[in-house]
């Protein structure tokens, strides 16, 4: 006589909805099968990065400036910019930088504010203290819709050793440049995903006027007179229309310069009824503007691009279409020139991806192992294996509707031995119940038989499943709590976790249960190999000793709890894990007041003696001197971020790690004086700036009124963390002031010719910085004109602080 299982009536929710997987069990394999589809089409719309970005909402205001000190840019512009945005809703933090040429305000709101919102508020107060700033100055501007990882792709405009422009004159640095601002740049624009493109190096081409004082005063003319002259003859106008035999004909005037010699040849005056031309007083060349930056390829001089990425946009799938898009440049350009890659980050996220991969099949593939070797029945160890991928998938759906980032820390932190745990339990019970029922029977179940062990099984260990994956979840819980920096960081590698446990657990109380029941037919058996029975026998008697021992037991289990707890103390954290970008970034500290020209020299040093040093482990090396045309990251002429891009490892000769090689190059360029050097990675060395603000793992700030007071507790600080075992690179910042040549106006000198301090500062303002008068145009291309001094009037301003035309030529150049 057979004997039924139990199959009581379902009470609770959770024996319900396995009741529910059992009876319905093709209908739950179809529903995980649509999970799995949907987790694949979800795959494709992952954002990819190699690590998160924790770049907090903020919106930047750029405002450049030529013709003030970096004292009075912060008088006169930064300052009421900053006071403007103050009182914003859900800004946190306002912060701000002056210095030569540029004004920067930093405006930082909480998290979770929209960025488009935030832009709308700061531009809507932009637009209202612009009335407060002096006319003629600048028109601030917000930067980019990024973040401080945004910059993906950099390449450079080079032209080949014997490629000649059509007028067979070799390129030189301002052909490169135009090429790369009205060529390259408009093109790499369209790209899906770029907000912006930021170019430095070279040269921006300008027309340059440079008037001889003594020519102007021997005609009676002044610098004021060339400008009108040129703003009068450099314009088209329209005049309406005409009718003429019942058509319209519109009417447009054409005045605008389109060569040297049509602005040689501008009337500027007459001396004794002959007229005066702007040829009589004035050389007219092709000039160079006065740039705040600078970029260096291979120990040469080069124009730099750089693809900036749209905030929330998928870095790899943007940086492979700007790498596509550059192709397309490539054959826009004239014979000989090219655009060539110097940074791809599609690179370090393969290569990122690859390290994930190979990490989780690895890690899958021994789970999966494990799981036929313990359980000891192929079919069941099969549908448990079959949890990973589908609780994968169904994590990634749940990141892409989050907008959760596929990288290192998301992806790396599961743990698939803990998402299997519970279908593990789930199963080992039901296989091992059908087995003891199937021998109690001596027979094979049948189907009814079978669906109910099947749940009684289930229900038997489903609470005891719930409670272990839930106290796993529980833990990740305080994670979701944190905010900032720590909350980008880490929250969504609790977010993966919890979506992949989730998951798993959803699968183990409904597709396991179905799965097993549908494919455990026939004969079940739970077999026990020989390491699994030696385990067990080995467990019973350290069971039976520990039981009966239970005081040294419990004294030993303490101690080891101590020795873990001291030894924790001496474990290293990092804040993030450290990857292997595949480059190196050496940052070149000079004294601040090396000139950009100088700096640019040193550079130039510095790279061919790295290439010199390392041929075997450097592929190629480029570097960016100063401030780019957008100053996402403003530094001054005597920084210079220099990327090293190396060869694959199996070629080194050198070292055998990086972190070995940046020591050694850091050590070698010690050969190199006046300079200082941190060796780092091109993304740490971004998250060291956004984290801390420095370009350091540690730094210490030292806050004063006496800038010498500071510095001495500044080297005595720096001293005593030298002396920190494990401490290196630690260095001070060189705080020494820039030299600054100050023309103080003689006010009773300037009375006497009857002039105001505004026309003498006009006249230095044109004479030396240059004064922008008008532009060109060369089809679609645009070309400013500035008159200024040529460069040996400009030499005779002295560092004495005394001009030799001082006053002379003041009067009639300023009538």
């Amino acid at each position: 006589m057979t004997t039924e299982p139990d199959a009581a009536a379902p009470s609770g929710l959770l024996e319900r909805l396995i009741d529910f997987s059992i009876r319905q069990r093709g209908l739950v394999i179809l529903g995980a099968l649509g999970i799995a589809a949907l987790g694949v089409l979800s795959f494709g719309r992952l954002p990819i990065d190699a690590v998160p970005d924790i770049t907090n909402v903020q919106v930047q205001i750029n405002t450049s400036i030529s013709a003030l000190s970096p004292v009075e840019v912060e008088r006169q512009i930064t300052f009421p910019l900053e006071t403007a945005m103050s009182g914003l809703p859900g800004v946190e933090q306002v912060r701000s930088l002056s210095r030569y040429g540029l004004s920067q305000i930093t405006v930082i709101f909480k998290d979770g504010t929209d960025i488009y919102l935030a832009r709308q508020l700061v531009n809507e107060r932009l637009q209202e203290a612009k009335e407060n700033l002096p006319p003629g100055l600048g028109q601030p501007v917000m930067g980019p819709i990024a973040t401080g990882l945004g910059e993906i792709f950099l390449w450079s405009v080079e032209a080949d050793s014997n490629a000649t422009r059509p007028d067979g004159q070799p390129w030189n640095e301002s052909d490169l440049r135009t090429l790369q601002d009205w060529v390259v740049k408009p093109q790499i624009r369209t790209v899906p995903g770029v907000t912006e493109v930021n170019s430095i190096g070279g040269y921006e081409r300008q027309l340059h006027i440079n008037p001889d004082p003594d020519r102007l005063i021997a005609h009676g003319l002044s610098f004021r007179d060339v400008f009108d002259a040129v703003s009068a003859n450099n314009a088209n106008a329209g005049a309406g229309y005409i009718e003429h035999r019942e058509e319209s004909y519109l009417i447009r005037t054409t005045g605008r310069v389109e060569t040297l010699d049509d602005l040689r040849n501008i009337v500027i005056g007459t001396t004794d009824g002959i007229p005066v031309r702007i040829r009589d007083v004035a050389e007219v060349v092709e000039g160079r503007e006065l740039r705040t930056g600078a970029a260096t390829h291979m120990g040469k001089e080069a124009v730099v691009g750089t693809a900036i990425m749209l905030v929330g946009e998928n870095g790899r799938t943007v940086a492979r279409r700007v790498a596509d898009k550059l192709e397309v440049v490539n054959k826009s350009l004239p014979p000989g020139v090219r655009a060539v890659t110097l940074y791809d980050r599609t690179d370090l996220v393969d290569a990122t991806l690859e390290t994930v991969k190979k990490n989780l099949l690895e890690g899958a593939l021994l789970v999966i192992a494990i799981l036929f070797f313990m359980l000891g029945n192929l079919r069941a160890a099969l549908i448990v294996a079959l949890t990973i991928p589908l609780s994968m998938l169904f994590s990634i759906t749940g990141m892409v509707q989050n907008k959760i980032s596929g990288n290192l820390m998301s992806l790396g932190a599961i743990d698939f031995g803990i998402i299997v745990d519970g279908a593990v339990v789930m199963t080992e019970n039901i296989v091992r119940r059908l087995a003891e029922r199937q021998t109690h029977l001596n027979r094979p179940l049948t189907k009814p038989e079978r669906l109910a062990e099947a749940f009684a099984s289930s229900r038997e260990v489903a609470r005891p499943t719930l409670f272990g994956v839930g106290i796993i979840m529980i833990v990740y819980l305080p994670i979701l709590t944190l905010t900032g920096i720590e909350g980008k960081m880490f929250r969504p590698m609790a977010e993966v976790v919890l979506l992949a446990l989730g998951g798993a657990l959803l699968f183990t109380f409904t597709f396991v249960p179905a799965a097993l029941a549908m494919a455990l037919g026939g004969r079940v058996s739970e077999g026990e190999n020989v390491v699994l029975r030696a385990s067990r026998a080995a467990y019973r008697r350290t069971l039976g000793w520990s039981l009966a021992h239970r005081a040294p037991v419990l004294l030993g289990a303490l101690l080891l709890l101590i020795g873990s707890a001291i030894l924790a103390t001496r474990l290293g954290s990092e804040f993030v894990p450290q990857l292997q970008e595949g480059s190196l970034a050496v940052q070149a500290i000079r004294i601040p007041s090396t000139s950009l020209s100088t700096s640019v020299a040193m550079q130039d040093q510095l790279e061919r003696f790295l290439l010199e040093k390392f041929p075997d482990e450097i592929e190629s090396i480029f570097a960016r001197v100063g401030t780019a045309e957008i100053a996402t990251d403003p530094m001054g002429p005597n920084i210079a971020d220099t990327y090293v891009m190396l060869m694959p490892m199996k070629s080194w000769t050198k070292a055998s790690s990086q972190s070995e090689l940046a020591e050694r190059i850091e050590e070698a360029l010690t050969e190199l004086p006046g300079q200082n050097y941190e060796v780092t990675q091109p993304i740490e060395l971004r998250f060291n700036e956004l984290i801390s603000g420095v370009r350091s793992d540690l730094a210490v700030k030292v806050y004063g009124d006496e800038l010498d007071v500071m510095e001495r507790e500044a080297n005595r600080i720096a001293a005593e963390l030298n002396k920190i075992p494990g401490a290196t690179g630690v260095k001070v910042e060189q705080v020494s002031g820039l030299p600054v040549l100050t023309i103080e106006v003689d006010r009773a000198a300037i009375a006497r010719y009857g002039l105001n301090v505004v026309d003498v500062q006009a006249v230095i303002e044109t004479a030396l910085g240059g004064t922008s008068v008008g532009q060109v145009y060369e089809g679609d291309r645009r070309f400013d004109i500035v008159v200024r001094l040529p460069e040996a009037r400009r030499r005779d301003l002295t560092p004495s602080g005394t001009c030799r035309y001082r006053f002379r030529p003041v009067r009639p150049l300023m009538r």
